[in-house]
């Protein structure tokens, strides 16, 4: 299978650059960074701190003057990359790593024209750019230990009684398991995981885990079911009574 070649464009005024390994490690789960452009004012001592990560990470600055105060001309010129590199077809999909509202505009008229937009941002993120992304993860989650600062907050697995009270991830859940269920009542989990990622922009990364079956035996909302030696794992809504036929490496979480 052909790797997806992805364009990360990142919002230096807007977004922590002690993040951007754990958002290139996230990335490459989805296919090639190819393209990593940094926009920013390079003369400002805000981006210090991105400076030093540029040469490290691959990471080409993409130099852009202030030329009117309180005016924010990076958001332009990314627009601008952005719809340069959507008709170059040099990409197949696009990470933006920003805070700022401002660009679900743009978030939406690439993925009209077919492309997944990943999205990294903190958690002062407003919701309707979380919401527009294919996916998106809060970079608070992805800093790893040794340069967090004292202001940055520990993830942490969210708790069963947490998880429980999300109601909007119960509802995500719930609605995933019921759409893929197959003849014999039981989801695969790897059904489950694509009607999530093609509805919505969940990441298991923002809950504390790594992989969705963990936070589905953490949530206790499914039955589960190992199945073909263990490799493959089914799910059952709890509210539903298993038969009493089901095979024994059946377990309720």
């Amino acid at each position: 299978m052909e790797q997806k070649r992805i364009a990360l464009l990142i919002d230096c005024d807007n977004v922590s650059h002690n993040a951007i390994a754990g958002v290139l490690e996230e990335l490459a789960k989805y296919g090639m960074v190819n393209v990593r452009h940094a926009h920013g004012d390079w003369k400002s001592e805000h981006l210090n701190g991105w400076v030093e990560k540029l040469h490290p990470s691959a990471i080409r600055p993409m130099q852009q003057f202030a030329y009117t105060k309180g005016k924010n001309a990076t958001d332009s010129a990314m627009i601008i990359d952005a719809m340069d590199l959507l008709y170059s077809k040099n990409v197949d999909a696009f990470a933006l790593m920003t805070s700022d509202s401002d660009f679900t505009p743009l978030v939406l008229r690439l993925q009209e024209s077919g492309f997944p937009v990943y999205g990294f941002g903190e958690k002062k993120t407003p919701q309707p750019f979380v919401d527009a992304c294919s996916s998106f993860i809060y970079v608070e989650n992805l800093i790893p230990v040794d340069e967090k600062t004292t202001d940055d907050p520990q993830p942490q697995k969210k708790t069963r009684i947490e998880l429980r009270c999300d109601t909007s991830l119960v509802r995500l859940l719930r609605t995933a398991a019921e759409r893929t269920t197959g003849d014999d009542g039981w989801s695969h989990l790897s059904e489950v995981g694509k009607y999530i990622h093609n509805n919505s922009s969940f990441s298991v990364v923002n809950y504390g885990y790594q992989k969705l079956g963990d936070l589905i035996r953490a949530s206790g909302l499914f039955q589960i079911s190992m199945r073909y030696d263990g490799t493959a794992m089914f799910i059952r809504d709890q509210r539903k009574q298993i038969p009493t036929s089901q095979p024994s490496e059946t377990e309720t979480a």
